[in-house]
């Protein structure tokens, strides 16, 4: 076997399973160790034709060359956070495996750190396959979107809280933000999905027996359970702000309906009284403005008592508590 021209920061690991992990990075795909890593493994030159045109995408690939061995490859987006208060960075790592190899090219150095703590390297010493390795590595990049899962918990209930005490305009903005947040995760979360699945393509029933792709299944399983309740309880929060935004519009129309009913008799004998003629009923009298006054007051209480008889007005009138949700 050639031995690779590696730089300091490029490791090959042997694992007790019989296959080994090349960990690179890579800035330049014209380099002189990837023309060497062609030689070594010739199947994956058609990869390394492809993957230069792969920045910011997410690709997976399962071919059988020989017409019985599978080769997987591809790239995966993933963001890195470590603690849940930590700030959020984007990454991409690309990937190579066959029968006896995984390659990784650029991942990050805080997961690089990871796989070489001593738990994850038993792990990988356990493994019997490259992709077992894979499988590995995965579910060590899925703990960060737990990270990530637990600070959006967080916010939202919050957001729930100030919906429930306070419910105001802005926080339909932050409901939208909170869904396009979610969005984000589950579109960098595919790439997992689509890591079993294919998975299951080339490796088939071999994988039955595999504990390391099991962990990961259930991992995949997990965060999919996580968004789907997310998912639901979004679209709960827009269908409550919905609702509340309908049944205060309907208030205020009510509101102005009455206040527009009350006044009729106002507004009709102000009309009558605003004419421009000389004979108008009481214009001569020293008591008449008082008496239209009167007339107007009474048939304004009048149109009131009637509406309030037939049921009309309800509670729309009455002053609310500006606590009144803090008990509920």
């Amino acid at each position: 076997m050639t031995i690779l021209q590696l730089d300091k920061e490029d490791n090959v690991y042997h694992f007790g399973g019989g296959w080994s992990w090349y960990d690179l990075q890579i800035r330049n795909w014209d380099s002189p160790l990837i023309g060497e890593l062609r030689n070594q493994f010739p199947y994956s030159s058609k990869w390394f034709d492809l993957v230069s045109t792969l920045q910011d995408k997410n690709y997976l690939s399962v071919h059988f060359p020989d017409g019985k061995n599978p080769i997987m490859v591809g790239s995966i987006l993933y963001t890195v956070a470590s603690a849940v208060n930590d700030d959020h960075s984007n990454e991409q790592f690309y990937f190579y495996i066959d029968g006896d190899a995984l390659i990784t090219f650029n991942l990050d150095e805080h997961t690089r750190g990871i796989m070489r703590e001593e738990g994850r390297v038993s792990m990988l010493h356990q493994c019997t396959r490259p992709i077992d390795g894979m499988f590995v590595l995965s579910r060590a990049i899925l703990h960060y979107f737990h990270v990530g899962m637990d600070k959006f918990e967080h916010r939202l209930r919050k957001l729930e809280a100030g919906m429930k005490h306070q419910n105001k305009r802005y926080l339909m903005d932050s409901i939208l933000t909170s869904r396009f947040e979610l969005i984000f995760w589950n579109n960098s979360f595919i790439s997992f999905q689509e890591l079993i699945t294919a998975s299951k393509e080339g490796y088939q029933e071999d994988l039955d027996d595999s504990r390391f792709y099991k962990q990961l299944f259930y991992r995949v399983e997990r965060m999919e359970r996580l968004f789907h309740h997310y998912e639901r309880e979004i679209d709960t929060l827009v269908s409550i702000d919905n609702a509340i935004a309908g049944f205060r519009g309907n208030e205020i129309m009510k509101t102005l309906t009455i206040m527009t009913v009350i006044f009729t008799p106002a507004t009709v004998i102000g009309a009558i009284w605003g004419m421009n003629f000389d004979n108008l009923p009481l214009i001569k009298y020293s008591w008449g403005f008082t008496a239209s006054m009167l007339l107007t007051l009474a048939m304004t209480a009048g149109m009131y008592l009637w509406m309030h008889m037939k049921g009309w007005t309800g509670d729309i009138l009455r002053v609310k508590s500006r606590d009144r949700n803090k008990n509920i």
